[in-house]
């Protein structure tokens, strides 16, 4: 272990150099939390480390990752087990959207492998930590745009045909499956809860910045209409509210929007294809789906 961890409650924070990702560790630092800020980029992680030391009764720490491919996510996983005593949460909140299909060094798609499968292999690689600093939590940042995707199992990788705006849609869709059903196999007396959020729509983070420019423009639209949009300050709440919200801890499985479990898509919450879809990522990451 090294010198920076603390006794403190230690929060993962993936996504945390920008966006809702940079105000949540910042408020969970403000709460007294020690918070592992996890990004691709090593100047925007030190000023997030810097920029909040000394101005919060906790501590944030940078690690950097690029979540495209499996070795990156296992060896994050290592680095973290190696740096902290213990793990009270994992909050799942990197995300992209990029305008062409693109793979990566796997040969996975790219959307699917950030936004999806580098959630559940860290899980994978970190829940005996959670279980260990029971009781703990896994947060995944969903969206309510999941309701315009399918998950068409038979084409996960989008082979066929592919839009930015759809791949997103999909792999929030998958998260939210693999949140409810990771949910459901953890064991009763684990200690773990397992909830996704859906912080709002926030046309001022940057996360469609590589987005084909109808999409840019779409969202740039939308933000100036009264009432649509979320400020990142909000947002960020909503997703420290599962973090830290004593409920939290004790509910399990559920999708929240604006503080209060919502019913997801039908897909989400269907048995069936939430199974399969985990049985799927286990394979194209490599694990035993027999987990946890």
């Amino acid at each position: 272990m090294t010198e920076h961890a603390t006794d403190d409650r230690v929060v993962v924070l993936t996504g945390g150099t920008s966006g809702i990702g940079r105000v949540a560790a910042r408020n969970l630092a403000a709460g007294g939390a020690t918070v592992a800020v996890v990004g691709r980029d090593r100047e925007r992680g030190a000023d997030v480390a810097d920029a909040d030391a000394g101005d919060t009764s906790g501590e944030v720490w940078f690690h950097r990752a690029d979540l495209a491919t499996k070795s990156a996510v296992r060896d994050l996983a290592a680095e973290l087990r190696d740096a902290y005593d213990r793990i009270d949460a994992l909050v799942h909140n990197a995300g992209l959207s990029v305008d062409a299909r693109t793979e990566t060094a796997d040969g996975i798609e790219l959307t699917l492998a950030v936004n999806h499968l580098a959630p559940y292999l860290l899980t994978h690689e970190l829940f005996d930590m959670l279980a260990a600093s029971a009781p703990a939590r896994v947060v995944v940042t969903a969206s309510d745009v999941h309701r315009r995707a399918t998950l068409a199992l038979d084409d996960l990788q989008l082979t066929r045909e592919y839009d930015a705006l759809a791949a997103y849609a999909r792999s929030k869709l998958a998260t939210i499956a693999f949140t409810l059903e990771l949910a459901d196999r953890i064991p009763d007396d684990a200690g773990v809860t397992a909830n996704c959020v859906h912080p709002g729509f926030v046309p001022s983070t940057g996360l469609f910045r590589d987005a084909p420019l109808r999409t840019r423009l779409a969202v740039r639209v939308a933000g100036l209409i009264p009432g649509v949009g979320t400020t990142v300050e909000d947002a960020a709440g909503r997703v420290c509210r599962l973090v830290t919200d004593e409920r939290f801890g004790e509910t399990t499985g559920a999708y929240v929007v604006d503080g209060e479990p919502a019913s997801p898509a039908s897909e989400a919450a269907d048995p069936g294809i939430r199974a399969r879809l985990w049985t799927a990522s286990a394979d194209l990451v490599g694990v035993d789906p027999d987990w946890p």
